[in-house]
């Protein structure tokens, strides 16, 4: 069905995340890929200052820790990984668009305050992705 697929995966929600990316195996076509994708929001600078300078590459190692270990080496099917800094939507809008995605598969929670002014990531992606796009709730 895909020959391409974002599975844009927040850590905290980990068991949302390897759902999806079983649910991702069904969709793709043979010799097709699916990517992983965990995207690091920035640390505001006046808590970056406090912080150890490597903070941001240790961030960015644990979470990719954390995805490799999502992905079976017993499995018939082509999975990388990847970790982006940036606001959410925009990198997973990017990831997409710099693979060719022809599906991404998110996750979605129940909205809260907050996402009733802005919006959520799910929300946005939908609204400015050029492929298909599956939310799981």
């Amino acid at each position: 069905m895909y020959g391409r697929i974002i599975v844009a995966v927040d850590l905290e929600q980990i068991e949302q995340g390897r759902a999806l990316l079983a649910r991702a195996t069904s969709f793709l076509d043979a010799g097709g890929e699916i990517r992983l994708l965990h995207v690091l929001e920035e640390v505001p600078g006046y808590i970056a200052a406090e912080l150890p300078g490597d903070i941001s590459e240790r961030r960015r190692a644990a979470a990719a820790v954390e995805l490799r270990a999502m992905i079976d080496p017993n499995e018939d099917v082509r999975v990388v990984h990847e970790v982006r800094h940036g606001p959410a939507s925009g990198q997973i809008l990017q990831a997409a668009e710099d693979s060719g995605a022809d599906l991404i598969m998110i996750a979605s929670h129940k909205p809260g305050l907050r996402d009733y002014f802005i919006g959520s990531t799910a929300a946005r992606v939908i609204r400015h992705a050029t492929c298909s796009v599956l939310v799981e709730r």
